[in-house]
């Protein structure tokens, strides 16, 4: 089981699941909250269609709203709230009925931290934790183009593949928000995670001195959040978790570099 939420993560999940196990062995259910978009339920609704598998929806406001109730949180803290309601909820039924639950978190937010911890997070099984974001989509492109030559429905709905990533955790939220383009992204994860490139390397490649500066910051701070995370597929030439590992702390520092400067030392 899975949480289907609209977007292009959950999106491709759910066909590999169905791909591998068959439509009436996987359960996608839907938890929206009150920020939550009418295109992001058709959508999850429309790829449940599509694919064949059970669909179910839960909403979230009133609990959401109860947890207020008792306790003031604002900012991230009430963003974060809402994907924690959700991974409890699907822990519950997860529990309840006995299914596996998938995480659906790819290798960029995986990298940089961009999850909530018992939120979005929670599950047993994370099938594209060393997928990067780019290639989430060239595979959703991918698996419809092979559904097209066969003559069979494209079981991704266009309108997941083509909207702006968003957690709608917030109005009018988007990952570009908070996070450099999944392009430049993408790029210097590949670079110094899969590759091992050090600061000057990134830099020599051409690669943007704030973004890399800013990511290297992210994905050495998310290791603690890396270390709960669940197993998942190995794609890569490094893995988070199989390959990988970095003292969650440590006196060790990089020397950022400035953009005047554009080059550093370890």
């Amino acid at each position: 089981m899975l949480g289907l939420s609209g977007g292009i993560d959950s999106a491709v999940v759910a066909v590999l699941a169905v791909d591998a196990l068959g439509a009436d062995r996987v359960h996608g259910v839907g938890l929206p909250s009150k920020w939550s978009s009418d295109h992001s339920l058709a959508d999850a609704q429309d790829l449940a269609t599509r694919v064949g598998l059970h669909y179910s929806v839960v909403p979230i406001a009133p609990m959401v709203d109860s947890f207020h109730e008792a306790t003031e949180l604002t900012g991230l803290a009430a963003e974060n709230l809402q994907a924690r309601v959700r991974g409890t909820l699907l822990m519950g039924l997860s529990n309840q009925h006995g299914h596996l639950l998938l995480t659906t978190g790819n290798k960029s937010e995986v990298a940089v931290g961009y999850s909530t911890l018992y939120g979005d997070s929670a599950g047993g099984f994370a099938p594209i934790k060393d997928v990067l974001k780019t290639l989430v989509w060239d595979l959703a492109r991918w698996r419809n183009e092979h559904a097209r030559t066969r003559g069979e429905v494209e079981p991704i709905p266009q309108h997941c593949i083509d909207k702006p990533p968003s957690a709608e955790l917030a109005p009018g939220q988007q990952d570009s928000d908070s996070l450099p383009s999944y392009e430049e992204l993408d790029a210097v994860v590949a670079d110094y995670v899969d590759r091992d490139l050090g600061m000057a390397e990134l830099l020599e490649r051409g690669h943007d001195p704030e973004v890399v500066a800013r990511v290297l910051r992210l994905v050495d701070g998310a290791e603690f959040k890396r270390r709960q995370s669940a197993p998942g597929t190995k794609i890569s030439l490094k893995a988070f978790g199989r390959d990988r590992r970095l003292p969650i702390t440590n006196r060790w520092r990089e020397t950022l570099p400035t953009v005047r400067e554009g080059a550093a030392t370890r």
